[in-house]
């Protein structure tokens, strides 16, 4: 049997996470002192002896949860192979945490479990209700990987060039940054897309570091599954990190 589909075969590396394609992360769960956190619902295949444990709950996660009422629909797979991990044909970024990194919980396909995990809120600048957005802030020496509609472009701040930038397009921001959520408009009935931001809201970032945005102003597609297009829209109960199968 001939087939142009047989190139496509598994990426050699002895790292943690490697890309098998742009979309497609190949995770060897023997590597590491640590568990790896995946998005549940992300695994597309495995080799070897893997363990899932989609009931995973230490007390960084059960804070976060008590603290916000949100629910991380994360997994812990541990044991001897290899995971496939992808979700909806998404853009795939590795990376390390570094001196920190704030993240769009919905962006987050997979990190060590070694990592520290804490909550932040943006402020809002507008009095308006609910406008504030949670979000994941990791720390400590390991790797995260990263998830964008779209190939994504990342913005230098620094002392003299504050960036801004659509709410529903950033995906992760240097730690060290300070962050306000503003509206470009003096109305406070502002049509929110998701029920943490809203469509016309921008974020300003000042200080030094990175920020990373996607190509899109939608929220990835794994927001449908429950909510079909209300959730699209930010119309359903809000969850971090909601499951795509």
């Amino acid at each position: 049997m001939h087939s142009t589909l047989f190139a496509h075969v598994p990426v050699e590396s002895t790292g943690r996470y490697t890309l098998q394609n742009p979309q497609l992360l190949k995770t060897d769960v023997t590597q590491g002192s640590s568990a790896v956190l995946a998005r549940q619902g992300a695994m597309v295949a495995f080799e070897g002896q893997v363990e899932f444990d989609s009931q995973y709950r230490n007390r960084s996660w059960r804070n976060v949860e008590r603290m916000t009422g949100e629910r991380l629909e994360l997994m812990r797979c541990k044991g001897n192979g290899v995971v496939y991990l992808a979700n909806f044909a998404q853009y795939l970024h590795v990376m390390e945490v570094g001196r920190g990194i704030t993240v769009d919980s919905s962006a987050v396909l997979a990190f060590d479990g070694s990592l520290g995990v804490g909550i932040v809120a943006v402020d809002s600048a507008v009095e308006v209700a609910s406008a504030g957005a949670y979000n994941l802030e990791l720390s400590g020496s390991g790797q995260v990987v990263l998830m964008t509609s779209g190939e994504p472009l990342v913005l230098d701040v620094g002392p003299d060039k504050n960036v801004c930038v659509d709410s529903d397009a950033v995906i992760a921001w240097s730690t060290s940054l300070r962050t306000q959520l503003q509206a470009p408009t003096s109305t406070s009935s502002v049509w929110r897309r998701r029920g943490t931001t809203g469509e016309g809201w921008e974020m300003h970032f000042s200080g030094t570091g990175h920020v990373l945005v996607q190509p899109s102003e939608l929220l990835p597609p794994q927001g449908m599954r429950n909510g079909g297009m209300l959730g699209q829209f930010g119309m359903r109960g809000n969850s971090l990190g909601s499951s795509n199968s």
